[in-house]
């Protein structure tokens, strides 16, 4: 038997910017680990909608390194980047390690 496609829940909000190639990277905390290779997003708002990927990458690092990895050093300063990610997780804090998954859109899209 194959092994399953891994999976990953996104917000209705970015599910676009996956689509569109424009997200190219997630920061995960205390989730499913995952590794190179094929990955399918589900919009949680709509899990009939999804994407597949290509994970090229996954890095674990505190969140407070995250934002100057992906080159988001701008957009996302440590007050943002926090204050973002406690909307998905209450309890995490700058110093907590994170996973950031990198990828590119998948070639079966």
């Amino acid at each position: 038997m194959a092994d399953e496609i891994q999976t990953l829940g996104v917000v209705d909000r970015l599910f676009p910017l996956i689509l569109s190639g424009e997200k190219t990277s997630t920061i995960r905390w205390r989730e499913r680990h995952i590794v190179p290779g094929p990955l399918k997003f589900v919009c949680d708002a709509n899990s009939s909608q999804t994407v597949e990927v290509e994970v090229f990458r996954c890095s674990d690092m505190p969140l407070n390194q995250a934002a100057s990895f992906v080159g988001k050093t701008e957009e996302w300063s440590d007050d943002v980047m926090l204050a973002g990610m406690r909307e998905h997780y209450p309890d995490i804090q700058l110093s907590s390690i994170v996973q950031v998954i990198e990828y590119t859109l998948s070639s079966k899209n």
